[in-house]
């Protein structure tokens, strides 16, 4: 995870009953096009689900969407299963509909950043290569 080598490995999920993921697949293929390993784990995921893939995949970062407004109970619930499984070095980050008045408190929690409607791919690939561990260079 935050020592491994080769390309930034990033789990974008949806989790929940959000049915919609435009916005996850943007974001997985703008990754995935910036030269990351993506695994996107498709709709209807439980924070059971994305931890298990994370931990399986050797994830570095996990990425959510959520448009279904039960963003503070799901971001909660994959920080606290990261938590009691030790794996607390995958970085989370989200994006979809939240109010700006959520996002402080998601990040008091561990949310690592939030990207609201309006960011732009090209913030998201830099931010990512910035805050997660860095590809080794060999």
């Amino acid at each position: 995870m935050g020592v491994a080598a080769g390309p930034i490995r990033v789990v974008v999920a949806k989790p929940g009953l959000d049915g919609h993921d435009r916005g996850a697949k943007v974001i997985a293929r703008a990754l995935r096009d910036a030269g990351m390993e993506v695994i996107y784990t498709g709709l209807h995921q439980t924070p059971e689900q994305i931890v298990d893939t994370a931990i399986q995949e050797d994830a570095d970062a996990i990425g959510l969407s959520i448009l279904s407004g039960a963003h503070n109970t799901l971001f909660a619930a994959v920080l606290d299963l990261l938590r009691e499984r030790e794996a607390e070095d995958i970085l989370v980050f989200g994006g979809g509909i939240i109010p700006e008045d959520d996002i402080a408190p998601l990040k008091d929690k561990g949310v690592a950043a939030i990207f609201t409607p309006g960011a732009t791919t090209t913030s998201i690939v830099e931010w990512v290569r910035e805050n997660v561990r860095q590809p080794s260079q060999a």
